[in-house]
């Protein structure tokens, strides 16, 4: 549990010493930008009215239950710094492997159909 006094949360989990506001307005402007756009595509992500999307963007208020949990389902970022900051890095890691390896087996498998042309182009 947070004490009152503050909501910063410690930077043991690799982070800058931020709010949990901040850093989430943060992922948003990164991935969607600060834009009229960026307000309606949180809006239709999440359920949420157009002030609520400015303030989540400006860092004012940061998301949470519902809103967290649907943005968490868009947005792989948000995702991964939630996972950061409750310490679940295990599944994060996880998560990067699988990613990893589809992409080595996307590259294997296109290194095969190239390696297969140039051999049918040899023969001819």
């Amino acid at each position: 549990m947070f004490p009152k006094a503050g909501r910063k949360f410690p930077s043991d989990a690799g982070l800058v010493r931020s709010t949990y506001a901040s850093l989430i307005a943060e992922i948003l402007r990164t991935e969607l930008g600060n834009s009229h756009q960026a307000h309606k595509t949180l809006m239709r992500w999440t359920g949420a009215n157009e002030r609520t999307a400015k303030n989540w963007l400006s860092g004012s208020n940061g998301p949470s239950g519902e809103h967290l949990l649907r943005l968490m389902r868009n947005s792989d970022r948000v995702f991964e710094c939630v996972l950061k900051l409750s310490h679940r890095n295990v599944v994060l890691s996880d998560q990067m492997l699988a990613e990893v390896r589809n992409t080595l087996q996307a590259t294997a498998e296109l290194l095969s159909e190239v390696i297969e042309v140039r051999g049918d182009a040899r023969k001819h």
